[in-house]
């Protein structure tokens, strides 16, 4: 198996809401709904990654933060090592310049979607960690 690819995503949060993006249908687990994010370039950090990737995927400044969740997965086609870290929107409105949809939704109606099958147990670990507190 090859090394794993590093990809950044965002738990984007607005009113007690995230900010959950659907895949194009041409990309692989296309229709899927996913945390926005993207691939770590060489050089990057994660928070550098998922600033410039919400930039130009949602046209959106965001201020990204700590790393709330991190694992590895493995895919038919690919494996993934996917940090999701705490972000929020400093500038803009989201755009659709690379998804199908996107939609603010609770934690538990994110549940609801077909999730891309990581970004469920991002999904999952940050909400047991709520119920945590």
């Amino acid at each position: 198996m090859n090394k794993a690819l590093s990809v950044a995503a965002g738990a984007v949060e607005r009113d007690g809401k995230l900010l959950l993006c659907r895949r194009p249908m041409h990309k692989a687990r296309g229709g899927q709904w996913e945390f926005p994010g993207g691939k770590i370039e060489a050089g990057e950090s994660p928070q550098q990654a998922l600033e410039r990737e919400l930039r130009e995927e949602l046209g959106i400044e965001i201020r990204a933060g700590k790393a709330l969740a991190e694992i590895t997965h493995v895919y038919p086609d690919i494996s993934i090592r996917l940090t999701l870290l705490s972000a929020r929107i400093i500038a803009g409105e989201p755009q659709l310049l690379e998804h199908t949809q996107l939609r603010w939704v609770s934690p538990g109606e994110a549940g609801a979607l077909d999730l891309c099958p990581a970004d469920r147990t991002l999904l999952n670990q940050i909400m047991e960690e709520r119920h945590d507190v």
